[in-house]
């Protein structure tokens, strides 16, 4: 019988844990990993673990093959840990993309209905901007209001920046029109800024060129059934967890133009008793941002039996 830990939080990675090749050792032990993925492919008319196992790399990265490979990938880790622990989250939380992932761990979006969503999400993510119009880069080392002004600096009428994900203290990556992106990147750099790097994106996500992506997709959200969480999720944009159907479907749309308060969420989770966390996925994306977020709460990045075991350590 499984038992929920008041002390274990459960992360979804979203865009940019993806790698070829990922999830291949874990598909080897356990079969309903390419039993969730077999799924997914019928769903999308595309063989998806092909792409995963084969590439290329450039297919994998694009948007419309990365936002269902990262959803299936982290059911199928998390579906994976439920057969080998009977440990259970208090709570759950996924970075941008990896929110439709909580939400089917937490039995709030059925798995089929979640692949449908997030590939159309993609589609209309990718159309809403010209490609080589928007732009993203990753500021580091410089203080979030300080960002905050220099973004509201670089903007105008037609070309607007803004700050798209606050991934952890002094480091956020900004979004908008190409032009303004580059503007803010070097006003960020002048003011101080440690790093900064423009990142091989073609979609400007989380800012409000995604509006005309986040006005289309409702009737998606609309049309598919949501329940109530049987694990409360942490939504990106108002770092709240949300039981009512269509109070999930307006996270869901906002979060398309609104930023990723991820530093916000941990640091909730947090302050409702949790202190200690596993993430979901291929890579440890999430373990990382969580080193700089919240140091003395231990983190598990799990996508192998390995590292299940490993993280099994936390419960010692």
């Amino acid at each position: 019988m499984s038992q929920c830990d008041s002390r274990l939080g459960f992360l979804f990675p979203g865009q940019g844990s993806q790698s070829v090749g990922m999830l291949s050792d874990l598909a080897l032990v356990k079969p309903s990993v390419l039993r969730l993925f077999d799924e997914a492919s019928e769903i999308l008319d595309y063989n998806l673990w092909s792409l995963i196992v084969e590439g290329p790399a450039e297919r994998l990265n694009a948007t419309v093959v990365t936002q269902p490979a990262m959803l299936v990938s982290g059911v199928a880790v998390y579906a994976a840990w439920c057969e080998e622990s009977d440990i259970r989250p208090a709570f759950m939380a996924g970075h941008s993309l990896g929110e439709y992932t909580a939400l089917v761990c937490s039995g709030s979006l059925a798995f089929k209905d979640a692949v449908k969503l997030v590939a159309e999400r993609a589609r209309l993510m990718q159309a809403a901007v010209p490609e080589g119009n928007g732009a993203m880069a990753a500021i580091i080392g410089l203080q979030d209001d300080r960002l905050i002004t220099v973004c509201e600096a670089a903007s105008s009428g037609t070309h607007q920046v803004c700050a798209a994900n606050f991934n952890a203290p002094g480091q956020v990556v900004i979004a908008g029109h190409y032009e303004a992106v580059v503007k803010a990147a070097e006003a960020a750099k002048a003011a101080g800024a440690r790093k900064v790097v423009m990142l091989p994106v073609s979609v400007p996500s989380h800012c409000p060129l995604m509006g005309t992506a986040a006005s289309a997709f409702r009737a998606f959200l609309d049309a598919t059934p949501f329940h109530v969480p049987a694990v409360p999720v942490i939504h990106n944009v108002d770092v709240l967890p949300h039981g009512r159907p269509d109070e999930i479907r307006d996270a869901l749309q906002a979060q398309l133009c609104g930023s990723v308060r991820w530093v916000e969420t941990i640091r909730a989770m947090i302050s409702d008793g949790v202190d200690r966390f596993i993430e979901c996925g291929p890579g440890p994306t999430l373990k990382g941002l969580n080193k700089r977020i919240v140091p003395d709460a231990p983190t598990e990045s799990i996508a192998d039996l390995p590292s299940m075991n490993q993280a099994k350590g936390l419960f010692l």
